[in-house]
């Protein structure tokens, strides 16, 4: 579709229409992903709601793809699509704290660096994820897994309602007590469902945390990691902390003779009384021989974009997610083989916990079904040039079948890449058909299925 035709959404739109022929068109296409390179018909830089209810008439109307971007990290490259219509939350990234009743309204295109700067000014926070850029929709609508999962909960285990176009261009609000099969939804369910516009969520005393980033030589991963198993199975769940493997980064509290060698890291923090901090983080510091370390109080926005430098927006991508019930001895064999290998200095393959809160939470209380595992896995395989695409994703696809034989079936989906679209079902398990059911019921004729897509029932 030309500019010409969409001349007739234009003039129904507050914010711009960018299309091919405008300036700022290769600008306005570009996302989080470098690999992806789309080319869509146009992009509705959104200023108000009637925007997003005009733009979901026009595709369905038109028969249009129809690609939603609100923080634009989606891996796949989601937030964009050849020939589709997208609706761009960039300039929607307002936050209203209600400080009194602990609650927070933001819109769609808030990051997460966003919301932590808006909340952090009354003390408060809600569970989010690792880095600051990423969008607090997307992460959210997946569940959204980060440092205060085991205190707190998930991302969407802390949301209140949220704004929703549907299919048919209605505007709904979904709660516990409006429109709850789609509130059920959303909640893990990712972009299925309607165009959020915005989310409201609970929020919690978090101010000063005791962080804890502890850098090893790689040789030690297995001593590392079979102690991480042991201390985060019976930590308090004011501590939260992820193991990872990484390149050495260059960090100052990190010997320059590390940089881009291979390493095992703990990155977290101590949520509870700060006096205690630097004794809850001594035994990572005491269980093999160290490399570097920061271990000091400081703002919780800080923690959450502490790692934004090594992941700049442009960079090539190709990740993989799966679901642990134990870090058993094989998944350190792989993680000891593979991680030993980490191919770029902005390549991340992290263990993330998901026991205390988040798994209190029933199997089918919400969308996102996995509440039974203990770890979530990713490999987020990140690298500058193009050149190197194909040496990385075969690397991050030999890391990730390693990992298969001792993972669920079910994977993060905020960490699959478009390809793992036929492991859909066995994200939801369970709660698959409900969620068919409901996709039937708001969208009938998948409008919204640029995402690891939930057919209608």
């Amino acid at each position: 579709m030309n500019g010409t035709a969409l001349d007739g959404l234009r003039e129904q739109l507050r914010g711009p229409l960018v299309t091919p022929d405008d300036p700022d068109y290769d600008s306005a296409r570009s996302v989080y992903n470098g690999m992806v390179d789309k080319r869509p018909a146009g992009i509705v830089r959104v200023a108000q709601v009637a925007d997003v209810i005009a733009s979901v008439n026009f595709a369905r109307d038109n028969s249009m793809h129809l690609a939603i971007r609100g923080g634009g990290h989606s891996a796949p490259g989601f937030g964009t699509w050849d020939d589709a219509l997208v609706i761009d939350f960039a300039n929607r990234n307002g936050v209203r704290v209600d400080p009194e009743a602990a609650t927070a309204r933001a819109e769609a295109g808030t990051t997460w660096a966003d919301f932590n700067h808006a909340t952090h000014a009354f003390g408060l926070a809600t569970p989010g994820g690792i880095v600051g850029s990423t969008g607090i929709a997307g992460l959210t609508l997946g569940g959204g897994i980060g440092y205060l999962a085991r205190k707190h909960g998930l991302s969407c285990d802390n949301l209140i309602s949220a704004d929703v176009i549907t299919a048919d261009g209605k505007f709904l609000v979904a709660s516990e007590s409006r429109n709850e099969d789609l509130f059920w939804a959303l909640r893990g369910g990712g972009g299925n469902f309607g165009v959020v516009t915005s989310l409201e969520y609970k929020l919690h005393p978090v101010d000063m945390v005791h962080v804890g980033i502890v850098i090893y030589p790689a040789e030690h991963t297995e001593t590392v990691a079979k102690f991480y198993r042991e201390y985060i199975d019976n930590a308090p769940e004011e501590f939260g902390a992820f193991l990872g493997f990484h390149q050495g980064p260059p960090v100052p509290f990190l010997p320059e003779e590390w940089h881009g060698k291979p390493v095992s890291v703990v990155v977290g923090m101590w949520t509870g009384d700060m006096a205690e901090g630097a004794a809850r983080w001594q035994p990572f510091l005491d269980v093999a021989p160290v490399a570097g370390s920061l271990i000091a109080p400081m703002p919780y926005p800080a923690l959450n974009t502490a790692f934004d430098g090594l992941n700049p927006k442009g960079l090539q991508g190709y990740w993989k997610a799966n679901f642990i019930s134990e870090l058993n001895d094989g998944i350190i064999g792989a993680h000891k083989e593979f991680g030993s290998t980490v191919t770029s200095v902005n390549t991340s393959v992290h263990v993330y916990p998901i026991n205390g809160a988040a798994a209190r939470v029933g199997p089918t209380e919400t969308a996102f079904s996995n509440r039974g595992m203990k770890f979530a896995p990713v490999i987020a395989a990140q690298w500058p040039d193009p050149a190197d695409n194909e040496s990385n994703i075969s690397w991050a696809r030999s890391y990730a079948e390693a990992l298969r034989p001792h993972s669920a079936a079910s994977g993060y989906i905020n960490f699959m890449d478009a390809e793992d679209q036929s492991r859909i079902q066995d994200n939801y398990g369970a709660n698959y058909d409900r969620l068919q059911a409901i996709k039937g019921k708001y969208d009938p004729g998948n409008l919204f299925h640029v995402n690891q897509n939930i057919k209608p029932a």
